[in-house]
């Protein structure tokens, strides 16, 4: 049967291994890297972080990753059916497609409110190209941000175009669609990244960043920033929602599964490192907050692109910059969905792709309206704040702190304990003695662990165990 599986290729293969490390890096590298890791690592001290951080990527990304990229490359198939056939084959229990289904519906309802977000981005390169931020205040800068997330129309047309962007790559295909996207993208990416790099290297603030991201402060880190370090080092690989999975599931035989996660891995710190070394130089050089929150990026940036010289131009490439890495992680959310229709419906991959994308869209809607009309509070567990953007942090929680991460755990006990030894090491092709043994370690004992510890600290458990104690 596994014989048969590994022959089909229905959706195509990626050309080469450099094509498959580019996807994966685009669907790994996001909103989160741009603007989320900048502004934990600022709330958190600066390089303690970034040494948890790379350890947590080492201990539970690359493990998981390899874990996910072997299933999807092992049957040949979308994750629900790649997880039934497998679980078949190892004579488990039906029950582990479900595992398949979470993590494809997981990143449908992801993409659903991240093209909202990306939205704002893509509404930002225009505002920037036309100048709209130059010499503008704090309080207009505040102003034009507030005015654009409480307005549905206006965020409905940009959702609407992100959206068609999305669907157009992903009904192409394999090769004519997501492999020549990432190809146009990822290094377009990199080069506007390493720009604004250099010219934040032309900064009187520049050294002060560099000693911000990498001089280690362990008394600026607390237990909630490890866990904080803990749990984005596993989101920020877009482990869990069945991407990777389904990316894998492209990879040519013979191709080594140990080498390219760790490839993607390292690509996707290096963005997130070089994202840091672009913004906290213009975050100092303007007397700016480091750990502002996700305001960082559309209201605070804005206001320094707007007073420093070239602004409209290096403001612009920011937003250009933030939609491509939105672009790319997109694509790899709808993806999972519209293999396995086309598996398991004989439908055209246009069809399916214009389908799943308009249901998409439709559920969008809703995180559109959270942010006025059909806006709520509501506690989680003992978040110290309320939240307050209705059913889109409703949604958020749903998938990023509890879907994602019940899924990479569970994936790496079913990589670990379920399938047979022989054939993950025979599909992972780890050929350094030792590597396969240290890999079975981490996927069966220290990942899953450090995955239910996140887990833990999401859903308040320790903060009510410490206030049981009295602590």
């Amino acid at each position: 049967m596994v014989a048969k599986t590994k022959k089909k290729y229905i959706h195509g293969q990626w050309s080469s291994r450099w094509t498959f490390v580019l996807a994966a890096t685009g669907s790994a590298v996001g909103l989160g890297n741009i603007w989320k890791f900048p502004y934990i690592t600022g709330a958190n001290g600066g390089g303690a972080f970034v040494l948890v951080y790379l350890f947590c990527v080492a201990a539970i990304g690359v493990p998981i990753m390899m874990a996910e990229v072997m299933l999807g490359r092992a049957a040949r198939q979308s994750p629900i059916n790649a997880l039934t056939t497998l679980a078949k084959q190892a004579g488990a229990s039906k029950l582990w497609r479900l595992l398949g289904w979470m993590g494809v519906t997981a990143g449908f309802i992801i993409l659903s409110y991240y093209s909202v977000i990306a939205g704002w981005a893509l509404a930002y390169v225009f505002r920037s190209a036309s100048g709209a931020f130059t010499l503008a205040t704090a309080d207009g800068v505040r102003s034009m941000f507030t005015d654009l997330v409480s307005d549905p129309e206006r965020l409905l047309a940009w959702h609407t175009i992100f959206m068609v962007m999305t669907v157009v790559v992903i009904a192409r295909g394999v090769r004519g669609g997501l492999e020549q996207a990432v190809r146009v993208l990822m290094p377009a990416l990199f080069v506007l990244l390493v720009i604004l790099v250099g010219y934040a290297m032309n900064t009187d603030y520049f050294m002060v960043g560099v000693r911000f991201l990498f001089t280690p402060d362990f008394s600026a880190l607390s237990a909630a920033g490890v866990l904080t370090a803990l749990g984005h080092a596993f989101f920020t690989l877009s482990l869990g929602m069945g991407a990777i999975m389904v990316y894998g599931s492209y990879l040519p035989k013979g191709t080594s599964i140990a080498v390219t996660s760790i490839t993607i891995s390292m690509a996707d710190t290096v963005v997130a490192l070089l994202a840091g070394l672009a913004i906290f130089p213009i975050v100092f050089a303007n007397g700016l907050e480091p750990g502002a929150g996700p305001s960082l990026i559309f209201q605070t940036l804005p206001l320094a692109f707007g007073q420093m010289p070239g602004g409209v131009f290096f403001g612009t490439l920011f937003f250009i910059l933030l939609l491509f890495a939105a672009w790319t992680s997109a694509i790899s959310l709808l993806e999972p969905a519209v293999a396995w229709v086309v598996e398991n419906h004989n439908v055209d991959r246009v069809i399916a792709a214009s389908i799943l994308g308009l249901l998409t869209w439709l559920l969008g809607i809703v995180t559109i309206m959270s942010f006025s009309d059909w806006a709520f509070s509501f506690d989680f567990f003992g978040s110290d704040e309320p939240k307050t953007s209705g059913m889109f942090d409703v949604l958020d929680i749903l998938t990023a702190n509890i879907m994602l991460p019940i899924g990479g755990m569970l994936i790496a006990i079913f990589a670990g304990w379920i399938m047979s030894n022989k054939l993950t090491e025979q599909e992972l092709g780890v050929r350094t003695p030792g590597a396969y043994v240290l890999w079975l370690f981490l996927i069966r004992y220290i990942s899953p662990t450090l995955v239910f510890i996140v887990l833990l600290h999401l859903f308040g458990v320790f903060q009510h165990l410490g206030q049981f104690l009295g602590l």
